[in-house]
């Protein structure tokens, strides 16, 4: 079984990455489950949400406390939350930042990926300049990082899910695939 957590602020869609991510997994015949932390959180406040992916059925029902992979949508929850907690050893961090995987210094025990999924939203005009809507670009960055989920598949879950400018969003996961960094 593999586990995904994904960080995030209230409003950039870190709940409904989680979704799209699992239907993605479900279309590649994969067990999923996909649920957030569920507290009274405001716009702009941490929140996390939760994936996990199996070739079985998955019985366990508890939040993820030692994931495999971590996707951070804010790169300055990374100073806030400790994102990197319970990540398994050898587990990756993808990360939406300007930086470079190489400017992360403590989290260097893990393999790091990053991707300007806020300029990538931006130019296909997901959100706005000040709060740009990362989810669906930091997606296609995960399919070729984690090597876990097809694009295809992405994309397909994507059109599926999303109800607002679903073809802006899907092409932004594309150029988040093109342009990830690790």
């Amino acid at each position: 079984m593999i586990e995904i957590r994904i960080h995030g602020r209230g409003g950039q869609g870190a709940v409904v990455a989680a979704k799209i991510l699992s239907v993605a997994f479900f279309k590649e015949d994969k067990y999923v489950q996909s649920f957030p932390t569920i507290g009274v959180e405001r716009r702009g406040a941490p929140v996390a949400a939760f994936i996990r992916v199996s070739d079985e059925k998955i019985l366990v029902r508890s939040q993820i406390y030692e994931p495999d992979h971590i996707i951070v949508l804010d790169p300055s929850l990374i100073d806030a939350v400790d994102v990197s907690g319970g990540l398994k050893r050898g587990g990756s961090i993808l990360i939406n930042t300007t930086r470079k995987a190489t400017e992360f210094e403590k989290l260097q025990a893990f393999r790091v990926a990053t991707v300007d999924a806020s300029a990538v939203a931006v130019k296909n005009r997901l959100g706005s300049k000040a709060h740009p809507i990362v989810n669906t670009a930091i997606l296609g960055a995960f399919a070729k990082t984690s090597d876990l989920v097809k694009l295809d598949s992405v994309l397909v879950a994507i059109k599926d899910e999303v109800p607002v400018l679903p073809e802006a969003n899907a092409e932004a996961a594309k150029e988040a695939f093109e342009t990830v960094q690790s």
